[in-house]
This record gives C-alpha cells, structure tokens and sequence, in this order.
C-alpha cells in the first residue's frame, strides 16, 4: 500500500488526528484546489489514517504544485 493519502481536510486536523492515532506524518503539502497530501511514515499508518479519513479523503486525479528547487 502507498503511504500517500490526498485529504480534504486542514493542515492542523490533519496533524492532531495522526497525532492521537500515533501515526508519523513524513510529509504534508497543501494543493492548489484544496485539501492536502499526507505521506505517513509507513505504510501500516496510512492504512490506519485511510480508515480514520475515510470521508474526507480526495479521489480521482489531484492535482499538485510544480514544485523545484
């Protein structure tokens, strides 16, 4: 299973909710149309927080910044 998860959800709620799950969180990053991709620590994690976002998560395509250094 892929540790990105893409929610529909705010930065801080997202933080809290794997917090109180005990989920390590590698990478979060806001997109463009809302919302924000979550990339958890392992992959057990983000199957828990799947669960846990269960009606907030993003389907389809997303779209993300272009992003470079």
């Amino acid at each position: 299973m892929s540790r990105v998860l893409f929610v529909a959800l705010g930065e801080k709620a997202i933080v809290s909710r794997c917090n109180a799950e005990d989920v390590g969180i590698s990478a979060l990053e806001r997109l463009p149309r809302g919302g924000v991709r979550l990339v958890c620590m392992s992959s057990e994690g983000a199957a828990r927080m799947s669960r846990k976002f269960k009606s907030n998560l993003i389907r389809g395509e997303v779209v993300r910044e272009a992003h470079r250094p």
